[in-house]
């Protein structure tokens, strides 16, 4: 795998795992970085692809013009909505699955590893990730490095894949118990986007196996029965525990993450019948470029709008 050669760095990181992730400290987010602070923020994540932070007591304001510095935000969530008067902050609470769901919303896809918004020709580039009420225990949040995941493939694999491109919408919801406001909202903001199922990294030059398993529904040119065998592997493999780590969120944690290198998935043990305890953090995202395969061909939107800035 390609690693990026990071020198004389100004920040002071702790590498977690051989493939992914790395814990930043001694450094105050609270307040404007430098300039050589903020790029050394971003060469750093595209080489981990998920950084950490401990004791950031953000506020909203704080959380915004943070990630101002680091690119340009996005409206909080295309279908969900904001937090108010913060068209950036998307509220990710325990009660969004409560209050959109008849019942337990455990086995729901929303819980499911993803990418986030490959529905879009143009991801995130990354997401910030605040925690406010965190769980005394559980809660913990995984995320597989892609990279990673593409360079264990064999060559021949490798070879047939990059000749591929997948389709990538949110899986449909009329099945399920979703109340209708939701299933409406689902409807009316419908993103479908077709992507190389092998990305190039826009700034390593990597190459990223551009799998989301809750959006990538279809490969193209494939039959039915040929996509299904090729999804169920790619899916598995994209994750395999090797190519993870996972995070124990404390209250003051930030996680950001490299959309276009990696999956997370979301906690589901909150949502188990047994789990009083309450959970809410804030996201924001990033403007992301649109995905390009390793014969340049761009990502196309197939349905609705592409992500666009605020």
């Amino acid at each position: 795998m390609i690693k990026r050669n990071i020198k004389k760095i100004s920040l002071d990181v702790a590498p977690l795992t051989l493939h992914i992730g790395a814990e930043i400290k001694n450094i105050d987010l609270r307040k404007p970085l430098s300039d050589q602070h903020v790029e050394d923020i971003k060469a750093t994540l595209a080489k981990w692809k998920v950084l950490f932070f401990r004791d950031q007591f953000l506020d909203h304001d704080q959380h915004v013009a943070f990630s101002h510095q680091l690119g340009n935000p996005t409206p909080g969530h295309p279908i969900y909505g904001a937090s108010k008067g913060y068209p950036e902050i998307y509220t990710v609470s325990k009660t969004r699955m409560t209050d959109r769901f008849e019942g337990e919303p455990i086995n729901h896809p929303w819980n499911w590893w993803h990418t986030d918004l490959t529905c879009a020709k143009n991801p995130p580039y990354a997401s910030i990730l605040r925690a406010d009420v965190v769980p005394p225990y559980g809660g913990d949040t995984q995320f597989t490095n892609l990279c990673a995941a593409y360079d264990a493939l064999s060559p021949g694999m490798q070879s047939f894949l990059k000749g591929l491109r997948g389709i990538h919408h949110k899986a449909p919801q009329d099945g399920v118990n979703v109340k209708k406001i939701y299933k409406d909202k689902n409807k009316q903001t419908r993103m479908v986007s077709e992507h190389p199922l092998v990305r190039v990294h826009p700034e390593t030059t990597e190459k990223v196996l551009f799998v989301s398993p809750n959006f990538l529904h279809d490969i193209v040119g494939l039959t039915p029965t040929e996509t299904k065998a090729i999804l169920e592997f790619l899916k598995a493999h994209a994750v395999r525990p090797e190519f993870t780590v996972r995070f124990q969120w404390k209250p003051g944690s930030i996680a950001i993450w490299d959309n276009r290198a990696t999956c997370h998935l979301p906690p589901r043990d909150i949502y188990m019948p047994d789990c009083k305890f309450e959970r809410c953090f804030y996201r924001t995202t990033l403007m992301g470029p649109t995905a390009y395969g390793t014969d340049g061909q761009e990502s196309r939107q197939l349905e609705g709008k592409p992500l666009s800035p605020i």
